[in-house]
């Protein structure tokens, strides 16, 4: 079943829409929650929530990419759980991919910063978008669904330490395509 017809079937309150989004796109779901949680159960909790949220989401909101809706919610979800939890051993994956990214992102700490979180995004995107899709696919897969480096490295068939190099060198990169935007970094 594709996006739309499930979409529909939301809109329809058709229950059967949850188990089509589960059907269509419960593993990556769990995937990003896993690999942010590092606890099957939790994973499996947030995955649930956000089909939950999803239905009191949908309608009104009509997503444009039903998945990057979805995995914005349970990646949320999960980061809220985390930040919950708050023991250091079940966060400190998490502590470390944002200390990752915080020197390249600004903070959105004040109301102009979360007003320019748009602009932010659409900038991010582009600077994806202009990449060859190996890098994109290793950025996204590292900060959006929270793949580890060794994991990650494996994938690609390098060395931890190669990858580690290779995000070091996209954040740079980003960093700089920021600051020539004008982004206060």
């Amino acid at each position: 079943m594709d996006d739309i017809q499930i979409i529909a079937l939301y809109f329809a309150r058709d229950e059967a829409a949850i188990t089509q989004t589960a059907s269509k796109y419960g593993v990556q779901l769990n995937e990003i929650a896993r690999n942010l949680l590092y606890n099957t159960e939790d994973a499996e909790e947030c995955v649930n929530d956000t089909y939950h949220a999803a239905w009191n989401r949908i309608p009104p909101t009509y997503p444009q990419c039903l998945f990057a809706f979805l995995g914005r919610i349970v990646r949320n979800l999960s980061i809220s759980r985390v930040r919950m939890q708050k023991a250091k051993k079940r966060d400190g994956g998490l502590e470390i991919l944002l200390s990752e990214l915080e020197d390249c992102i600004p903070s959105a700490t004040t109301v102009e910063r979360a007003i320019e979180g748009q602009e932010l995004t659409g900038y991010i995107n582009d600077w994806l978008k202009a990449l060859p899709q190996e890098e994109r696919v290793c950025f996204v897969r590292r900060y959006w669904h929270g793949e580890e480096v060794k994991l990650l490295a494996a994938r690609f068939h390098m060395t931890a330490a190669q990858m580690a190099q290779r995000m070091l060198r996209l954040r740079k990169c980003l960093k700089k395509y920021l600051e020539e935007k004008g982004v206060a970094v």
